[in-house]
C-alpha cells in the first residue's frame, strides 16, 4: 500500500491493464487509505485568516483508551449482559446497605469501601478487634438475606 494521501502508479506496475482496470485499483487503494488512515488518525486544520487551529479527533477510538477512561471493561471477554447484571448487583448492595442502620452502615463503609483493618475500626469505637468481627459477620449475613429474596 501507498504512503498516506498517495495513490501508486498502477499504469507502471499493470502495463498491460486496461483502463478500467486501473481505475478499479485506484478506487480499491482509496478505500483502503480511508479505512487504514483517515479514520484512525486526527487531523489538524489551520485557518490562517482567522488564526485558529482546529483538531479534528480520529473517528475509530483505541481498545486501550476506551479501557484506560474506564468505558470498558478489563475483560475482554465481558459481554453487556455480564456489565448489565454488575451494575444491577452494585446497585443491590447499595440498596441492602441503604436498610442497615446507621452503625451498621458505618461499619460495612469503613471496612469494605475505606479499606480499614477490624482493628484500626475497633480501636476508633473502643472495642474490641473480635466485637467489630461478630459485628461485621451479623452485618453480611443481613445483607445475603437482603439477596435471597431476589
Amino acid at each position: 500500500m501507498a504512503k498516506p494521501g498517495r495513490l501508486p502508479d498502477f499504469r507502471k506496475t499493470y502495463p498491460e491493464a486496461s483502463e478500467e482496470v486501473i481505475e478499479v485499483l485506484r478506487e480499491t487503494e482509496r478505500k483502503m487509505q480511508y479505512q487504514e488512515y483517515d479514520l484512525k488518525a486526527e487531523q489538524t486544520i489551520i485557518d490562517q485568516e482567522a488564526q485558529q487551529i482546529r483538531l479534528i479527533p480520529s473517528r475509530e477510538d483505541s481498545f486501550e483508551r476506551l479501557q484506560a477512561e474506564h468505558k470498558l471493561p478489563a475483560d475482554e471477554q465481558a459481554d453487556v449482559e455480564t456489565i448489565v447484571l454488575g451494575r444491577m448487583m452494585r446497585q443491590q448492595l447499595h440498596e441492602a446497605i441503604q436498610n442497615l442502620q446507621k452503625g451498621e452502615q458505618y461499619l460495612i463503609i469503613q471496612l469494605f469501601y475505606e479499606d480499614k483493618s477490624e482493628r484500626e475500626l475497633a480501636a476508633e469505637l473502643g472495642i474490641s478487634q473480635k466485637a467489630v468481627n461478630k459485628r461485621r459477620h451479623k452485618i453480611l449475613e443481613k445483607l445475603k438475606k437482603f439477596f435471597e429474596k431476589f
